[in-house]
């Protein structure tokens, strides 16, 4: 393959990899609008000065809520970070390939 040809494909690579960085990105957002939505009304999420008993309660809820709402979503963060480690490491073993004067030019 032509140096150009490399460089364009590196370009695709790195392309794909932004693109699966967003989709994990995009995954957290949605976690945090459900925990958000969650926790909207409970009363010490409200109350600017809660009680130490009532902010230790809300902090295990909010604690065991994350979790769960997290592990729902475990098996795509899971293969979203698989497919990212392998898209890394194609990166950099093709940038091994482009010698790195051509890739600045």
């Amino acid at each position: 393959m032509s140096v150009s040809g490399r460089r364009a494909q590196l370009f695709r690579m790195e392309e794909a990899g932004r693109q699966t960085q967003r989709q994990l990105e995009m995954i957290d957002r949605q976690i945090m609008r459900r925990m958000r939505r969650l926790f909207r009304n409970a009363p010490a999420y409200r109350t600017p000065t809660p009680n130490p008993a009532d902010a230790r309660t809300f902090l295990e809820r909010y604690r065991s809520n994350l979790a769960a709402i997290t592990q729902e979503r475990q098996h795509e963060i899971d293969a979203l970070s698989r497919k990212l480690a392998r898209q890394d490491a194609a990166i950099a073993a093709l940038r091994d390939r482009i010698p790195q004067d051509l890739l600045r030019a």
